[in-house]
């Protein structure tokens, strides 16, 4: 799966990242109020923030997003653990690590963002998943704006020190094209 693809919507151009980014993203991602519902709420402190963005580099599947009206970085959001056929469904990837600056929330941003991943990697898998915080009531109303079904997968981790449980969500090709990205 092209995992580096440059996606062109109404509003946004997301193209791959690329390590001059920095400056220009952590200045987005520096802002406390955006993690502070995320299970990773100490990503806004700069070291914490380093090892976020050198593992993007590395996963060679980020995006920047950017808002085509004003030029600027207005977040970022990942491709990432591409399975050809994980559990007999076929080939599915995970979108995920995605943050929006403050002034992109509320405004359809996500939901544009979403569905130019979405129609990319549908075109090549049969279905995506998304990794949520399960106390990250932003995302998961986000997830379900979008059309992502819960699912019974469950994942611990530790994030900022602290044991942490994700939910998993899922869209397929069926549910989005008859979900409500496409209306």
């Amino acid at each position: 799966m092209d995992r580096q693809p440059v996606l062109e919507g109404e509003r946004l151009r997301l193209r791959p990242l690329r390590a001059d980014d920095w400056d220009a993203l952590f200045a987005v991602a520096s802002d406390p109020e955006l993690w502070a519902g995320h299970p990773a709420h100490d990503r806004w402190q700069e070291p914490v923030f380093r090892e976020y963005f050198g593992n993007a580099l590395r996963n060679a599947g980020a995006l920047v997003v950017i808002d085509k009206g004003t030029g600027q970085i207005a977040g970022a959001s990942q491709f990432y653990d591409y399975q050809p056929d994980e559990d007999g469904r076929g080939p599915s990837v995970e979108i995920g690590f995605t943050f929006l600056a403050r002034s992109h929330w509320g405004g359809g941003t996500n939901r544009e963002m979403k569905r130019l991943m979405l129609a990319h990697a549908l075109s090549q898998v049969n279905y995506v998943r998304f990794r949520v915080g399960e106390t990250n009531l932003r995302s998961r109303t986000a997830m379900e704006r979008i059309g992502g079904r819960l699912t019974e997968r469950r994942q611990q981790e530790i994030k900022a020190g602290q044991p942490s449980t994700n939910v998993y969500f899922e869209i397929d090709r069926a549910e989005f094209a008859r979900g409500p990205l496409n209306r």
